[in-house]
């Protein structure tokens, strides 16, 4: 069973498994993420994915400007596998594909297409980046390139990425913390998409492609750092305004 479970689950598993033991006792504080990191010998984002997990399961708290803790209460056992898909490991697996796809659509996709692509574009950039309906041009986008490769079996393979993007609990949970944290589509990253599809310039569509998912990646490994210092700050603003309320 365990050999089944993506990497995230089997790190979450780990951990979970550390603090059902006694390990890492409740209440206490885990590891650093880093440290983390180097102990599991897996990425960063693969343990912030795990956290995470751990964060819905209600294992562990998160106590921003302090750290993890340990829940001071162990939920019922559930299993990993019901958070399905993290955002990290859907990133990566876009990259792979939906790179591809784009070089391939480039070689082979109608002039009709490609001018299909551009009205999706033109209404993506004259949206508000925070809309729904932006979002939803920024699915029509992509998906527009995949069925650009003329195979139904890229296309499935694509759109179902997308559907594990807003089926999965974990995955739309971290996508819904970069909304609140302002990263929205990027117009300008599709507009270099784009243009390399109209150069039918398969190389750089690919380069275009992956650079603007590698830049998703990065931007949720930021806003989530940004987010804990900002709290951080608020809670230390607080502290500072009671020490002032009590000596007056």
């Amino acid at each position: 069973m365990a050999e089944r479970l993506k990497l995230y689950q089997r790190v979450a598993q780990d951990i979970e498994q550390r603090i059902r033991s006694g390990q890492y006792a409740v209440g206490s504080r885990l590891p650093a993420e880093r440290d983390l990191a180097e102990k599991l010998q897996v990425s960063r984002p693969t343990v912030r994915e795990a956290m995470i997990a751990l964060e819905i399961r209600q294992l562990v708290e998160v106590r921003h400007g302090s750290g993890v803790y340990v829940a001071e209460e162990m939920p019922i056992d559930r299993s990993p596998a019901e958070l399905d898909v993290g955002a990290f490991e859907l990133i990566e697996a876009r990259i792979m594909f939906e790179g591809e796809a784009a070089a391939l659509a480039a070689k082979v996709m109608s002039n009709e297409e490609i001018a299909a692509i551009g009205d999706i574009l033109e209404r993506m950039e004259a949206l508000d980046p925070a809309t729904a309906e932006e979002l939803a041009l920024d699915r029509q986008f992509h998906m527009a390139i995949a069925e650009g490769t003329q195979s139904s079996l890229v296309a499935q393979t694509i759109q179902h990425l997308w559907d594990l993007r807003e089926q999965s609990p974990l995955c739309r949970h971290m996508f819904d913390q970069a909304r609140r944290g302002g990263i929205n589509p990027r117009p300008e990253e599709h507009r270099r998409v784009f243009e390399a599809l109209v150069r039918r310039d398969a190389e750089q569509a690919r380069s275009a492609m992956r650079s603007h998912l590698m830049r998703v990646s990065e931007d949720l490994l930021a806003v989530t750092e940004l987010q804990l210092i900002e709290k951080a700050k608020q809670e230390i603003g607080e502290k500072r305004r009671r020490i002032g309320a009590a000596t007056l």
